[in-house]
């Protein structure tokens, strides 16, 4: 049997996310015709379409749009850490407020949900590594803060009804997030967003990017990450990292020069035109 190749991330340049809309507009019309005239549901036709890589990654001016859209959504929160700071799906459903302090500007992964078939279960993160702590940037911390009060707003509505799981993020009731609830809402927000598609693990590998994009050390990112080896963070974002540096360098420049009408590296190209 050959070996399984990881597949390597990708950048959602203009030229990939040009393409792909040519060819999600194509699937839409192609399915609309093959039904009768029939809706397309949206989300099945935005995930679809084929990708250039199973695993792509937004720039930061993608991200930033998203996050922009994702204001609104009571798990706002959650979207934002992990495309700040990098944790896994499971991480950050898994998180709990003993965990977090706000004061210091960091939070401590300890724990995860698991989704096994469609059954949840907690346990402990997959390595040595993955048990880590974690900054928090001065933005992250207040919007956790604001997410901390609609929390207790939403206890107080609920009253004896509340189930008190001590999760940060949880359903309106307390109970524990699905991990898959989560994935949807996200596909949801970064459709309406206008946003290439990409799945949540990918906002995920949009952190690492990010972070070396600001010049931030490889062991650095690795600790965040929460990755075994910082060899194998390089191997996974070396051919990501330097794309994003030039998107982020380009508009740097266009801020600089002048030229910020003439240069919009990462523009958003409205799925809905």
């Amino acid at each position: 049997m050959p070996a399984h190749t990881r597949p390597k991330p990708l950048v959602w340049t203009d030229d990939r996310v040009r393409a792909w809309q040519t060819d999600y507009h194509t699937y839409r019309e192609t399915e609309k015709q093959r039904r009768g005239g029939q809706r397309v549901d949206p989300i099945d036709a935005y995930t679809s379409v084929p990708r250039p890589s199973p695993v792509m990654v937004w720039t930061p001016a993608h991200t930033r749009l998203f996050l922009e859209e994702a204001r609104r959504h009571r798990l706002f929160a959650l979207y934002q850490l992990i495309a700040l700071r990098g944790l896994r799906r499971g991480e950050a459903c898994g998180l709990r407020w003993q965990e977090v302090d706000l004061d210091g500007h960091t939070l401590t992964v300890n724990w995860q949900l698991v989704q096994l078939a469609w059954d949840v279960h907690e346990g402990t993160p997959k390595t040595d590594a993955s048990v880590r702590t974690i900054a928090l940037d001065t933005d992250t911390a207040r919007v956790l803060r604001v997410h901390r009060q609609q929390q207790l707003q939403e206890r107080l509505a609920m009253g004896e009804a509340w189930t008190d799981t001590g999760f940060v993020f949880t359903q309106p009731d307390g109970s524990r997030l699905h991990p898959q609830h989560v994935s949807d809402q996200f596909l949801w927000l970064a459709y309406l967003a206008g946003l290439p598609p990409i799945r949540l693990h990918d906002l995920r590998h949009g952190a690492a990017s990010l972070m070396l994009a600001a010049g931030v050390e490889m062991k650095v990112v690795q600790a965040t990450l929460g990755h075994t080896s910082s060899a194998f963070t390089a191997d996974t974002y070396t051919s990501v990292y330097p794309q994003v540096a030039t998107a982020a360098a380009e508009k740097s420049a266009a801020l600089l020069f002048g030229k910020e009408n003439h240069a919009q590296p990462g523009q958003v190209i409205s799925l809905r035109s």
